[in-house]
Order: C-alpha cells, then sequence, then structure tokens
C-alpha cells in the first residue's frame, strides 16, 4: 500500500510537492508549477493548502 510522504531529498520549502511527485511517480518541477498555478488562479488560497498539506502529511524521515 503506497503511503503519501514528504520529501526528504526533493525538497525546496517542505517537501510537499516532491512527496506528490514521488507518490504519483512524476517529476516534481510539474507539481511544483501546476502549484504556482493554481496559487494565481485562486487569489492566495493555495498558500494555506500548502501550510495545511506541510502540516498533516509526515515526514519520510519519521518513517525510517
Amino acid at each position: 500500500m503506497k503511503k503519501l510522504y514528504r520529501s526528504v531529498e526533493d525538497k525546496m520549502l517542505s517537501g510537499v510537492c516532491g512527496g506528490l511527485g514521488e507518490y504519483f511517480k512524476i517529476d516534481s518541477t510539474l507539481i511544483r508549477l501546476l502549484f504556482v498555478t493554481a496559487l494565481f488562479f485562486s487569489a492566495g488560497t493555495m498558500i494555506f493548502v500548502y501550510i495545511i498539506a506541510a502540516v498533516i502529511i509526515p515526514s519520510r524521515i519519521d518513517v525510517r
């Protein structure tokens, strides 16, 4: 069973986009671009989504 974790190796802020990239097996740069695009269209709501995800999603280092 796959689990979603924040990335430790592929992170810029907290590793949320890197973890999503690992989970869906796509490049994290694409996820970052989609996030920034959604950030402009959502009038800043995505900032709160990112903060909530950073708090809720556990770090991979906690598992090892």
